[in-house]
């Protein structure tokens, strides 16, 4: 018996009749020799830390753009608290922690530079929209590894697609993730929104601050406590009526009182305008776009969901530098001055 038959064996032995087994996965998309010691959920997860698109995220923003700070979060230290807080929940109820950290890890590969100010740039420049959670799919299947993407597995895909609030995972593990997203971001956007000075604890109306808690950590223990207690022993994850509530309204809070806030939202005129100016510029000048991107059009790709991939992939500085590049003057010298 191989390392990985062994964890199947201990899954099969120790998790919930509910958990998504690795050796039950359905797949992936082109059928590949099992690997001896990992099971199909933590491959997942490893191609994911490894890939390029993972190692953008430390450099996209989630909120605050350009902030003048380090302690602000990045789209990277979001993922990393939305799989920590994933993680918990999984291990509580006895379901798939690979699984769980896999989507995790994955759920936000293809948001654009300058977080959802570049999202809403795009969907409007893109002939068929763009959304980030359908471009984190792309990039898994398609754009990694030179076109040739991960391969991973379809329940990891089904999670990624299925994270935003609209859709709904065909796993609980999914469905643990889509969640533990929500926690994550509304709890770090208020700790990043007091540290930008937009907001003060007693901001957030009383009673919500009655039933969740004071303090961020407060918070989390709320929310993470009320899904497993309320998901414990059932085939669905829940959270109760009152605490579910009690999140949604504060998310609507958060709207009004930060992500809509001229504060915190000053600078996204301006990139919105560098993206689509990036846009115009890439629509004329094909021959700037990488190989890698340029090889789709021969597969039947559009030109502009083939500079949609490229310029979504951007970091926030890559994308101010190429802008800077064709758009700024440049110095010069004349030479022996």
């Amino acid at each position: 018996m191989t390392i990985r038959e062994n964890i199947e064996k201990i899954e099969q032995e120790t998790l919930s009749p509910f958990a998504t087994l690795s050796q039950d996965s359905k797949g992936r998309k082109v059928e590949e020799e099992p690997c001896d010691i990992r099971p199909v959920f933590q491959r997942d997860r490893d191609r994911i830390l490894h890939c390029k698109a993972f190692r953008r995220l430390k450099n996209k923003t989630q909120v605050f753009l350009t902030p003048k700070g380090d302690h602000y979060r990045t789209r990277m230290s979001h993922t990393l608290e939305v799989s920590q807080n994933a993680r918990t929940i999984a291990k509580a109820l006895r379901l798939n922690e690979d699984l769980v950290e896999a989507i995790a890890l994955g759920h936000d590969l293809g948001h654009t530079p300058f977080g959802h100010a570049g999202e809403y740039m795009l969907d409007i420049l893109c002939k068929d929209g763009f959304r980030h959670n359908e471009q984190s799919v792309r990039i898994v299947e398609k754009l990694e590894k030179g076109g040739k993407g991960l391969n991973l597995t379809w329940e990891v895909r089904d999670g990624i697609l299925n994270h935003q609030t609209r859709t709904m995972p065909h796993t609980l593990e999914g469905k643990i993730v889509r969640l533990s997203d929500k926690i994550a971001y509304i709890n770090h956007d208020i700790d990043d929104a007091i540290r930008a000075h937009i907001l003060v604890k007693e901001d957030i109306p009383r009673e919500l601050r009655e039933i969740l808690g004071e303090t961020t950590r407060e918070r989390l223990n709320t929310l993470i406590h009320d899904i497993i207690i309320n998901s414990t022993g059932i085939d669905d994850i829940r959270m109760s009526k009152d605490v579910e509530e009690a999140m949604h309204r504060l998310r609507r809070f958060m709207f009004q009182s930060v992500y809509q806030n001229p504060a915190a939202k000053g600078e996204e005129v301006k990139a919105r305008e560098l993206l689509k100016q990036l846009y115009r510029y890439y629509t004329e000048h094909l021959d700037r776009i990488p190989d890698t991107f340029l090889h789709m059009l021969d597969e039947g790709e559009e030109i502009g969901r083939v500079i949609c991939d490229y310029i979504s992939g951007m970091t926030d500085q890559y994308a101010v530098a190429k802008f800077s590049e064709y758009f700024m003057p440049q110095k010069w010298q004349v030479d022996g001055y």
